[in-house]
């Protein structure tokens, strides 16, 4: 399945906003982001252009694909079935992110970006009600429980993450127990839960034109 395999800081400066994509690094002074401040990739310019209405949507669109790190076309799909579903489909498109398997890894702190969470799910670390999941857009229910698989709790990695789990900060969705390393989605994800930052109605006013 192709894959970006660019900068991923790049991405943040193209947005023009920090988007936690290389998680602990962009907390810290080594994040590009920090050092280069807000300037476009690839150019000399210090000033951004004024950009339209329809470049301002198509970027705000953006800042939701790569924060979640999905493909166009998979995004694509996810706003198909947000249309589909009751209610506004601004909000639907962003609680179905939310509800990513690979996210919810995420959220609970087993990874520290989406991409490492995604990697960890792609290499069957994790069970869903007891059975491997290895589908970082398998889709969470309220009810379902997230843990480790017992084979996986002996690596090295396992052990790093549990030592660094309860400095996160888990969303009330979730309910995670951190001597078990086993979560309960208690229920789905509503808008408020999201960051705040980012604009589904921007996404449907893009695909709406």
């Amino acid at each position: 399945m192709a894959r970006y395999l660019g900068p991923r800081c790049a991405l943040c400066r193209y947005i023009g906003d920090k988007l936690m994509l290389k998680g602990d690094k962009c907390l810290s002074a080594r994040c590009p982001f920090e050092r280069r401040g807000n300037v476009p990739p690839g150019g000399r310019s210090k000033t951004r252009r004024r950009i339209s209405d329809r470049g301002m949507q198509l970027r705000e669109k953006q800042k939701v694909r790569f924060t979640y790190g999905v493909l166009e076309a998979q995004f694509r799909r996810f706003f198909a079935e947000a249309e589909r579903l009751p209610g506004m489909s601004s909000d639907n498109i962003l609680v179905l992110l939310e509800r990513r398997l690979d996210n919810v890894v995420y959220r609970l702190g087993f990874g520290t970006s989406r991409q490492q969470a995604r990697q960890i799910v792609r290499h069957g670390h994790i069970r869903v009600n007891e059975r491997r999941v290895d589908i970082p857009s398998y889709l969470v229910k309220a009810g379902d429980v997230i843990s480790w698989r017992p084979q996986s709790s002996k690596t090295a990695l396992y052990k790093v993450i549990a030592e660094q789990v309860q400095a996160r900060n888990v969303p009330s969705w979730l309910r995670l127990d951190e001597a078990q390393m086993k979560a309960t989605v208690v229920s789905l994800p509503t808008p408020e839960d999201v960051d705040s930052r980012l604009s589904g109605k921007a996404v449907v006013e893009y695909y709406s034109r």
